[in-house]
Protein backbone atom coordinates (compact mmCIF):
# COMPACT_ATOMS: atom_id res chain seq x y z
CA UNK A 1 0.00 0.00 0.00
CA UNK A 2 1.47 3.63 -1.21
CA UNK A 3 2.20 6.11 1.44
CA UNK A 4 -0.79 8.12 0.34
CA UNK A 5 -3.78 5.49 1.08
CA UNK A 6 -1.57 4.49 4.21
CA UNK A 7 -2.28 8.12 5.57
CA UNK A 8 -5.76 8.55 3.72
CA UNK A 9 -7.13 5.14 5.81
CA UNK A 10 -5.70 6.60 9.14
CA UNK A 11 -3.53 2.98 9.11
CA UNK A 12 -0.20 4.10 9.63
CA UNK A 13 0.07 2.68 12.79
CA UNK A 14 -2.24 0.26 15.38
CA UNK A 15 -0.81 2.54 18.45
CA UNK A 16 -2.62 5.52 16.47
CA UNK A 17 -6.49 4.30 17.31
CA UNK A 18 -8.85 6.88 17.70
CA UNK A 19 -9.44 7.70 21.53
CA UNK A 20 -13.17 7.48 22.75
CA UNK A 21 -15.21 10.04 21.82
CA UNK A 22 -16.55 12.18 25.26
CA UNK A 23 -19.91 12.04 24.28
CA UNK A 24 -21.60 8.96 23.69
CA UNK A 25 -25.64 8.28 23.17
CA UNK A 26 -26.26 4.52 23.68
CA UNK A 27 -22.68 3.01 22.25
CA UNK A 28 -22.94 5.30 19.74
CA UNK A 29 -20.86 8.25 18.97
CA UNK A 30 -22.70 11.58 18.73
CA UNK A 31 -21.50 14.62 16.03
CA UNK A 32 -18.51 14.25 14.36
CA UNK A 33 -16.78 12.77 17.05
CA UNK A 34 -14.57 9.99 15.42
CA UNK A 35 -13.48 12.27 12.82
CA UNK A 36 -12.04 14.40 15.55
CA UNK A 37 -10.87 11.52 17.23
CA UNK A 38 -8.88 10.71 14.16
CA UNK A 39 -7.71 14.35 14.05
CA UNK A 40 -6.42 14.32 17.75
CA UNK A 41 -4.59 10.71 17.25
CA UNK A 42 -2.72 11.97 14.46
CA UNK A 43 -2.34 15.93 15.92
CA UNK A 44 -0.93 14.40 18.98
CA UNK A 45 2.13 13.22 18.05
CA UNK A 46 5.82 13.97 18.86
CA UNK A 47 6.67 16.76 17.50
CA UNK A 48 10.19 14.71 17.37
CA UNK A 49 8.77 11.64 15.68
CA UNK A 50 6.87 13.47 13.10
CA UNK A 51 9.40 15.41 12.18
CA UNK A 52 11.68 12.67 11.73
CA UNK A 53 9.13 10.92 9.91
CA UNK A 54 8.52 13.97 7.58
CA UNK A 55 12.33 14.49 6.80
CA UNK A 56 12.58 10.99 5.72
CA UNK A 57 10.03 11.61 3.44
CA UNK A 58 11.27 14.07 2.28
CA UNK A 59 14.65 12.25 1.72
CA UNK A 60 13.56 9.60 0.42
CA UNK A 61 11.04 10.47 -2.45
CA UNK A 62 13.18 12.66 -4.66
CA UNK A 63 11.37 12.63 -7.78
CA UNK A 64 7.69 12.66 -9.17
CA UNK A 65 5.89 10.53 -8.67
CA UNK A 66 6.87 9.45 -5.63
CA UNK A 67 7.19 12.44 -4.35
CA UNK A 68 3.82 12.76 -3.71
CA UNK A 69 4.09 10.97 -0.43
CA UNK A 70 5.28 13.98 0.60
CA UNK A 71 2.11 16.01 -0.53
CA UNK A 72 0.20 13.20 1.80
CA UNK A 73 2.35 14.10 4.60
CA UNK A 74 1.24 17.55 4.45
CA UNK A 75 -2.97 16.49 3.93
CA UNK A 76 -3.07 14.60 7.25
CA UNK A 77 -4.07 17.43 9.10
CA UNK A 78 -3.23 20.94 10.12
CA UNK A 79 -0.26 19.96 12.08
CA UNK A 80 1.20 17.60 9.73
CA UNK A 81 0.59 20.45 7.18
CA UNK A 82 2.73 22.80 9.08
CA UNK A 83 5.67 20.90 9.84
CA UNK A 84 5.88 19.30 5.99
CA UNK A 85 6.56 23.44 4.92
CA UNK A 86 9.06 23.91 7.26
CA UNK A 87 11.00 20.57 6.61
CA UNK A 88 10.49 21.08 2.75
CA UNK A 89 12.89 23.45 1.50
CA UNK A 90 12.34 25.86 -1.56
CA UNK A 91 13.46 24.85 -5.22
CA UNK A 92 16.57 27.17 -5.01
CA UNK A 93 18.43 25.03 -2.39
CA UNK A 94 17.14 20.90 -2.89
CA UNK A 95 15.97 21.73 -6.81
CA UNK A 96 12.63 19.77 -5.67
CA UNK A 97 9.42 20.96 -7.08
CA UNK A 98 6.93 19.80 -4.02
CA UNK A 99 3.81 21.97 -3.44
CA UNK A 100 2.56 24.36 -6.36
CA UNK A 101 3.62 27.65 -4.33
CA UNK A 102 7.33 26.03 -5.44
CA UNK A 103 5.76 27.07 -9.26
CA UNK A 104 6.56 30.68 -8.00
CA UNK A 105 9.61 30.85 -5.82
CA UNK A 106 12.98 30.78 -7.84
CA UNK A 107 14.52 27.42 -10.12
CA UNK A 108 18.04 25.96 -8.47
CA UNK A 109 21.18 27.45 -8.57
CA UNK A 110 23.87 24.92 -10.25
CA UNK A 111 21.65 22.40 -12.30
CA UNK A 112 18.55 23.95 -14.12
CA UNK A 113 15.24 22.44 -13.75
CA UNK A 114 14.32 20.69 -17.41
CA UNK A 115 11.36 20.82 -18.78
CA UNK A 116 8.74 20.45 -21.86
CA UNK A 117 6.23 22.56 -23.17
CA UNK A 118 3.38 20.70 -25.37
CA UNK A 119 1.57 22.67 -27.96
CA UNK A 120 -2.20 21.84 -28.92
CA UNK A 121 -2.99 23.84 -31.86
CA UNK A 122 -6.46 23.11 -32.75
CA UNK A 123 -7.51 24.69 -29.28
CA UNK A 124 -4.20 27.25 -29.16
CA UNK A 125 -3.35 26.05 -25.63
CA UNK A 126 0.05 24.99 -23.84
CA UNK A 127 0.94 22.43 -20.79
CA UNK A 128 4.46 22.70 -19.06
CA UNK A 129 5.82 19.49 -17.94
CA UNK A 130 8.24 19.12 -14.82
CA UNK A 131 11.08 16.11 -17.42
CA UNK A 132 11.44 13.01 -15.26
CA UNK A 133 13.52 11.81 -17.92
CA UNK A 134 16.39 12.25 -20.48
CA UNK A 135 13.63 11.19 -23.30
CA UNK A 136 11.44 14.30 -25.18
CA UNK A 137 8.46 12.00 -25.65
CA UNK A 138 7.54 11.33 -21.94
CA UNK A 139 5.18 13.55 -20.30
CA UNK A 140 6.76 13.95 -17.50
CA UNK A 141 4.85 15.55 -13.93
CA UNK A 142 2.15 18.39 -15.19
CA UNK A 143 2.86 21.74 -13.78
CA UNK A 144 0.90 24.53 -15.60
CA UNK A 145 -1.22 25.48 -18.55
CA UNK A 146 -2.31 28.27 -20.83
CA UNK A 147 -4.47 28.98 -23.48
CA UNK A 148 -4.47 32.34 -26.21
CA UNK A 149 -7.35 34.17 -26.07
CA UNK A 150 -7.81 36.83 -28.69
CA UNK A 151 -9.27 40.00 -27.30
CA UNK A 152 -9.85 42.95 -29.51
CA UNK A 153 -6.66 44.18 -30.76
CA UNK A 154 -4.45 42.16 -28.39
CA UNK A 155 -3.73 38.98 -27.53
CA UNK A 156 -3.62 37.12 -23.66
CA UNK A 157 -2.41 33.51 -22.43
CA UNK A 158 -4.29 32.81 -19.52
CA UNK A 159 -2.31 30.31 -17.08
CA UNK A 160 -3.86 28.12 -14.64
CA UNK A 161 -2.64 25.19 -12.50
CA UNK A 162 -5.97 23.52 -14.20
CA UNK A 163 -5.18 22.15 -17.61
CA UNK A 164 -9.20 21.92 -17.96
CA UNK A 165 -10.17 25.07 -16.10
CA UNK A 166 -8.35 28.32 -17.76
CA UNK A 167 -10.32 30.96 -16.54
CA UNK A 168 -9.44 33.71 -15.10
CA UNK A 169 -11.87 33.40 -12.57
CA UNK A 170 -11.17 29.95 -11.51
CA UNK A 171 -9.48 29.40 -8.31
CA UNK A 172 -6.66 27.51 -10.53
CA UNK A 173 -5.64 30.61 -12.17
CA UNK A 174 -2.11 31.72 -11.11
CA UNK A 175 -1.67 34.67 -13.93
CA UNK A 176 -1.67 35.85 -17.54
CA UNK A 177 0.67 37.28 -20.72
CA UNK A 178 -0.96 40.66 -22.81
CA UNK A 179 0.96 41.50 -25.58
CA UNK A 180 0.35 44.82 -27.80
CA UNK A 181 -1.34 44.89 -31.33
CA UNK A 182 2.19 43.69 -33.40
CA UNK A 183 2.86 41.07 -31.01
CA UNK A 184 6.04 42.41 -29.84
CA UNK A 185 5.68 43.78 -26.66
CA UNK A 186 4.12 41.72 -23.85
CA UNK A 187 3.03 42.14 -20.16
CA UNK A 188 3.32 39.51 -17.51
CA UNK A 189 0.31 39.84 -15.17
CA UNK A 190 0.39 37.81 -11.30
CA UNK A 191 -2.57 36.61 -9.52
CA UNK A 192 -0.99 37.75 -5.96
CA UNK A 193 0.65 41.01 -5.13
CA UNK A 194 4.74 39.86 -5.40
CA UNK A 195 5.23 41.38 -2.36
CA UNK A 196 3.45 43.03 0.52
CA UNK A 197 2.24 46.53 -0.19
CA UNK A 198 2.14 45.34 -4.10
CA UNK A 199 -0.90 47.29 -6.00
CA UNK A 200 -2.70 45.79 -8.50
CA UNK A 201 -1.51 47.50 -12.49
CA UNK A 202 -4.64 49.74 -13.61
CA UNK A 203 -6.20 49.41 -17.02
CA UNK A 204 -8.88 47.35 -18.51
CA UNK A 205 -5.78 44.83 -19.54
CA UNK A 206 -4.72 44.03 -15.85
CA UNK A 207 -8.25 43.15 -14.19
CA UNK A 208 -9.10 39.98 -13.16
CA UNK A 209 -12.95 40.20 -13.55
CA UNK A 210 -14.99 42.23 -16.10
CA UNK A 211 -17.77 42.51 -13.87
CA UNK A 212 -18.22 43.39 -10.18
CA UNK A 213 -16.08 41.76 -7.47
CA UNK A 214 -17.05 38.58 -6.80
CA UNK A 215 -15.55 36.83 -3.80
CA UNK A 216 -13.06 39.45 -1.70
CA UNK A 217 -10.77 36.06 -0.50
CA UNK A 218 -9.83 36.63 -4.24
CA UNK A 219 -7.89 39.68 -5.70
CA UNK A 220 -10.24 41.66 -8.84
CA UNK A 221 -6.73 43.19 -10.50
CA UNK A 222 -3.66 41.61 -11.79
CA UNK A 223 -0.04 42.41 -10.24
CA UNK A 224 2.58 43.69 -13.28
CA UNK A 225 5.58 41.27 -12.58
CA UNK A 226 7.47 41.68 -15.84
CA UNK A 227 7.94 42.98 -19.36
CA UNK A 228 9.25 41.82 -23.00
CA UNK A 229 10.08 43.30 -25.89
CA UNK A 230 10.92 41.97 -29.34
CA UNK A 231 13.16 44.54 -31.27
CA UNK A 232 12.50 45.51 -34.60
CA UNK A 233 14.42 43.75 -37.55
CA UNK A 234 13.72 47.07 -40.24
CA UNK A 235 16.49 46.16 -42.04
CA UNK A 236 16.00 42.53 -42.34
CA UNK A 237 19.55 41.33 -41.30
CA UNK A 238 19.97 37.79 -40.50
CA UNK A 239 19.59 36.31 -37.36
CA UNK A 240 17.64 35.10 -34.62
CA UNK A 241 14.72 37.31 -33.09
CA UNK A 242 16.36 39.94 -29.98
CA UNK A 243 14.27 40.13 -26.77
CA UNK A 244 14.44 42.16 -23.71
CA UNK A 245 12.72 40.83 -20.15
CA UNK A 246 12.30 43.06 -17.39
CA UNK A 247 11.27 41.13 -14.43
CA UNK A 248 10.51 42.49 -10.87
CA UNK A 249 12.26 40.10 -8.43
CA UNK A 250 11.79 41.71 -4.52
CA UNK A 251 14.85 42.17 -2.64
CA UNK A 252 15.14 42.63 1.28
CA UNK A 253 18.19 43.87 2.86
CA UNK A 254 20.06 40.66 4.97
CA UNK A 255 17.78 39.75 8.32
CA UNK A 256 14.48 40.97 7.13
CA UNK A 257 12.05 38.71 6.10
CA UNK A 258 9.09 39.87 4.31
CA UNK A 259 5.13 37.68 3.85
CA UNK A 260 3.99 37.26 0.43
CA UNK A 261 0.91 35.09 -0.46
CA UNK A 262 1.81 31.60 -2.56
CA UNK A 263 -0.26 29.80 -4.81
CA UNK A 264 -1.39 27.30 -1.85
CA UNK A 265 -3.11 30.43 0.14
CA UNK A 266 -0.51 30.27 2.85
CA UNK A 267 2.19 32.79 3.72
CA UNK A 268 5.63 32.49 2.73
CA UNK A 269 8.40 33.78 4.49
CA UNK A 270 11.86 34.47 2.62
CA UNK A 271 14.51 35.93 3.81
CA UNK A 272 15.99 36.32 0.51
CA UNK A 273 13.27 38.03 -1.45
CA UNK A 274 11.60 40.68 0.26
CA UNK A 275 9.44 43.50 -0.13
CA UNK A 276 11.33 46.22 -2.10
CA UNK A 277 10.79 45.30 -5.40
CA UNK A 278 13.95 45.66 -8.04
CA UNK A 279 14.47 44.26 -11.20
CA UNK A 280 16.14 41.47 -13.46
CA UNK A 281 17.03 42.57 -17.02
CA UNK A 282 17.51 39.42 -19.35
CA UNK A 283 18.43 39.39 -22.91
CA UNK A 284 19.15 36.72 -25.46
CA UNK A 285 22.74 35.28 -25.41
CA UNK A 286 24.23 36.53 -28.51
CA UNK A 287 24.37 33.62 -31.15
CA UNK A 288 27.35 33.10 -33.54
CA UNK A 289 27.54 31.99 -37.35
CA UNK A 290 28.83 28.75 -38.30
CA UNK A 291 30.81 28.33 -41.89
CA UNK A 292 30.18 25.46 -42.51
CA UNK A 293 26.47 24.78 -41.94
CA UNK A 294 25.51 28.49 -43.01
CA UNK A 295 23.88 29.58 -39.97
CA UNK A 296 23.48 30.81 -36.46
CA UNK A 297 24.37 28.43 -34.10
CA UNK A 298 23.81 28.21 -30.29
CA UNK A 299 24.69 25.61 -27.90
CA UNK A 300 21.81 23.78 -26.24
CA UNK A 301 23.92 21.06 -24.69
CA UNK A 302 21.78 18.62 -26.86
CA UNK A 303 18.11 20.20 -25.13
CA UNK A 304 17.20 21.31 -28.72
CA UNK A 305 17.16 19.78 -31.99
CA UNK A 306 15.14 21.66 -34.24
CA UNK A 307 16.11 25.10 -35.76
CA UNK A 308 13.97 26.90 -35.19
CA UNK A 309 13.60 31.14 -34.96
CA UNK A 310 11.80 30.20 -31.87
CA UNK A 311 14.79 29.35 -29.94
CA UNK A 312 16.83 31.13 -27.77
CA UNK A 313 18.58 31.82 -24.33
CA UNK A 314 18.23 33.99 -22.23
CA UNK A 315 21.46 35.61 -19.45
CA UNK A 316 21.44 38.70 -17.00
CA UNK A 317 22.62 41.39 -18.70
CA UNK A 318 25.95 43.78 -17.08
CA UNK A 319 24.60 46.25 -15.27
CA UNK A 320 27.10 49.35 -14.09
CA UNK A 321 24.61 50.95 -11.38
CA UNK A 322 24.76 47.56 -8.86
CA UNK A 323 27.82 47.79 -6.78
CA UNK A 324 29.72 44.83 -7.49
CA UNK A 325 26.90 43.73 -9.29
CA UNK A 326 27.71 42.86 -13.20
CA UNK A 327 25.87 40.40 -14.68
CA UNK A 328 26.89 36.60 -16.20
CA UNK A 329 26.50 36.88 -19.29
CA UNK A 330 27.97 33.59 -19.99
CA UNK A 331 25.47 31.77 -17.53
CA UNK A 332 22.28 30.86 -19.62
CA UNK A 333 19.24 31.24 -17.11
CA UNK A 334 16.73 30.21 -18.98
CA UNK A 335 16.81 28.32 -22.39
CA UNK A 336 14.03 27.49 -24.52
CA UNK A 337 13.95 25.36 -27.69
CA UNK A 338 12.06 23.36 -30.26
CA UNK A 339 12.28 19.34 -30.36
CA UNK A 340 9.45 18.13 -32.26
CA UNK A 341 6.38 19.52 -34.34
CA UNK A 342 4.92 20.48 -31.14
CA UNK A 343 7.19 19.73 -28.35
CA UNK A 344 9.37 22.40 -27.12
CA UNK A 345 12.08 22.34 -24.05
CA UNK A 346 12.05 24.54 -21.49
CA UNK A 347 14.95 24.51 -19.10
CA UNK A 348 15.39 27.64 -15.84
CA UNK A 349 17.58 28.31 -12.95
CA UNK A 350 18.08 30.89 -10.46
CA UNK A 351 16.49 34.09 -10.36
CA UNK A 352 13.67 32.49 -12.43
CA UNK A 353 10.30 30.71 -11.27
CA UNK A 354 8.13 28.47 -13.37
CA UNK A 355 5.42 30.80 -13.75
CA UNK A 356 8.29 33.36 -15.13
CA UNK A 357 9.84 30.81 -17.46
CA UNK A 358 7.00 29.57 -18.90
CA UNK A 359 5.23 33.11 -19.57
CA UNK A 360 8.46 34.40 -21.33
CA UNK A 361 8.37 31.29 -23.52
CA UNK A 362 4.89 31.78 -24.41
CA UNK A 363 5.50 35.47 -25.56
CA UNK A 364 7.82 33.48 -28.35
CA UNK A 365 4.88 31.65 -29.99
CA UNK A 366 2.90 33.36 -32.78
CA UNK A 367 4.55 35.41 -35.94
CA UNK A 368 6.23 38.45 -35.92
CA UNK A 369 7.21 39.89 -39.04
CA UNK A 370 8.32 42.93 -37.78
CA UNK A 371 11.45 41.20 -35.73
CA UNK A 372 12.33 38.37 -38.37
Amino acid sequence: MSLRKVFRSRKFSRSFKEAPAVGTAEGGITGNGGEHAHENGWSNMLPEILCEIVRRVDAAEEQWPNRQNVVSCACVCKRWRDITREVVREPLHTGKITFPSCLKQPGPREVPHQCLIKRNKKTSTFYLYLALSPSFTDKGKFLLAARRYRCGTHTEYIISLDADDLSQGSNAYVGKLSSDFLGTNFTIYDSQPPHSGARPSSGRASRRFASKQISPQVPAGNFEVGQVSYKFNLLKSRGPRRMVCSLKSPVTPTGESSDSTSLDGHKMHDKEHAAASGYTILKNKAPRWHEHLQCWCLNFHGRVTVASVKNFQLVATVDQSQPGGKGDEETVLLQFGKVGDDTFTMDYRQPLSAFQAFAICLTSFGTKLACE
